[in-house]
């Protein structure tokens, strides 16, 4: 009977370790935002990278005219009709799923797009 008791207390424990750890993992934030300390400065000898360019708006695939989808690249004029007539979509990569646009054309634009659900 002690043994089982000795077995309990330490299985006990593991369990609470096991549940105490991603606790430790999360970082502590300051009280006040004014307590924080202040970001590491730039050596003035190295020069920054360039900032890259604000992102563009996102075309809905779902929504979008004939002219905005024709505007992206590798789309050309006929394949708007195609994505407009096949609507509504899940996600943007049903474009190849469902044959629309071949699997090269849908990697130079799917940072360009999406499909909102509605």
């Amino acid at each position: 009977m002690r043994l089982n008791k000795i077995t309990i207390l330490a299985l006990c424990l593991c369990v609470a370790a096991a549940f105490a750890t991603p606790s430790f993992a999360q970082a502590v934030q300051p009280a006040t935002p004014g307590t924080a300390t202040p970001a590491p400065m730039a050596k003035p000898g190295k020069a920054k990278p360039a900032a890259k360019p604000a992102a563009t708006q996102l075309i809905d695939i779902n929504t979008a005219s004939a002219q905005e989808l024709s505007a992206l690249k590798g789309i050309g004029h006929v394949r708007p009709a195609d994505i407009i007539k096949n609507r509504p979509y899940k996600g943007k990569d049903e474009l190849v799923q469902k044959k629309i646009i071949p699997p090269a054309v849908y990697a130079g634009i799917k940072d360009k797009i999406i499909a909102k659900q509605q």
